[in-house]
């Protein structure tokens, strides 16, 4: 393999996220041993539901992917990887590849189930893992990459593919009785993709109602995939006599409990999916109305699989997705930052939720000359 610099991780306090620090990994633990791949990690977005894999670490077993010292985690991200090493035989240097990875210059993959679109990491901390988690797609054979469209892929494939299942859950469940759709958070891109979605329904569509604050009004109003929008202080202008659906995006408790006591029992459903409002995400108990559910997207993902098998899913999500691209790519500016600074100002701002709803942030470790620092 070609010679690697030293790598480094972006690590944050588990306790307090507002904690960070960079560790640098020496080389020798870059070099892939038999059956291993060396990834050189080029390009990965950033966005909320980054710190909502942060925010449920422990609960939800994210910090179990890429394993820190004690009391330190690495939030996962999505983005694009090159093979640089390679101890491999199904897999060459210079192969590119999408997937999940930390926020880290380099991650050392064990692949199995190697198959032309894709395979899976087989490192053992990861077997009881989501197997969604765990497929690193190969772009030379994914039939649904196109190298123009990589910018929106980062920002938005892994936010839409929970949308779409979302989207797919609730038209199952005939939105467990709810005439409409509320989702908090509507300027997030998990809901920004859900409400597209939701708005091309066929038949008997639900109205599609978006809450945000009041500074993100005109941006989400402008998406054009909202019925109506609402700011958060305004939630008693919602008709309290039609029964909702909610998708809680934000994680809210205060804009939760308004909600239910509002709408009481024509809260029909409560669907926990995010936590971009993470420091306020402690709930009053005992509220009117349906109780919150919690919805782990690769469950529905393995779900719908066995039932439709796993071509006909995939077939499914690709149209979606590309029917979704075209608006999505007019709807964010991508914004570019390179080292660890930007890293950092990056990771700082959407914790402490100053992005702007408008901005889609794509990040590298790679210098300007492409080496790693």
């Amino acid at each position: 393999m070609s010679s690697q610099n030293t790598g480094t991780n972006f690590e944050v306090r588990k306790q307090d996220l507002h904690q960070v620090r960079w560790v640098d990994r020496p080389a020798e633990s870059l070099e892939p041993k038999a059956g291993q791949v060396l990834l050189r990690i080029d390009r990965f977005a950033f966005t909320a539901n980054n710190v909502t894999y942060a925010v449920f670490g422990d609960a939800m077993s994210y910090w179990d992917f890429f394993p820190a010292e004690a009391g330190w985690g690495r939030i996962p991200v999505w983005g694009f990887g090159d093979v640089v090493g390679s101890s491999c035989d199904d897999l060459a240097e210079g192969e590119r590849v999408y997937g999940f990875f930390p926020m880290s210059t380099h991650l050392v993959v064990r692949p199995q189930q190697v198959g032309p679109g894709s395979f899976i990491d087989g490192a053992p901390h990861r077997q009881e893992r989501a197997p969604i988690y765990n497929q690193y797609l190969r772009v030379a054979g994914d039939p649904s990459y196109e190298a123009r469209y990589e910018d929106p892929q980062l920002l938005f494939r892994p936010l839409f593919m929970t949308a779409f299942l979302l989207d797919d859950f609730l038209t199952e469940n005939d939105f467990f009785g709810g005439r409409a759709v509320v989702l908090s958070s509507a300027s997030s891109k998990t809901a920004i993709s859900l409400a597209f979605l939701l708005s091309r329904g066929a038949g008997d569509r639900r109205e599609v109602i978006g809450l945000t604050a009041r500074r993100n009004l005109s941006f989400v109003r402008g998406l054009g995939c909202y019925d109506r929008v609402v700011a958060y202080d305004e939630i008693n202008s919602l008709s309290p006599t039609v029964p909702v659906a909610f998708v809680d995006m934000a994680g809210d408790g205060e804009v939760g409990s308004a909600l239910h006591h509002h709408l009481r029992e024509n809260l029909v459903y409560d669907c926990m999916v995010g936590a971009t409002h993470w420091e306020r995400t402690k709930r009053e108990e005992g509220l009117p109305g349906a109780q919150p559910q919690l919805f782990f997207a690769p469950a529905q993902a393995q779900k719908r699989s066995a039932e439709l098998g796993a071509a006909e899913l995939q077939e499914r999500t690709a149209t979606a997705w590309r029917a979704f691209l075209q608006p999505a790519e007019s709807w964010v500016r991508v914004v570019e930052g390179r080292g660890k600074a930007a890293v950092e100002r990056v990771y700082r701002e959407t914790l402490e939720g100053r992005s702007k709803p408008d901005e889609g942030h794509l990040l590298t470790l790679r210098d300007a000359g492409g080496s790693t620092p």
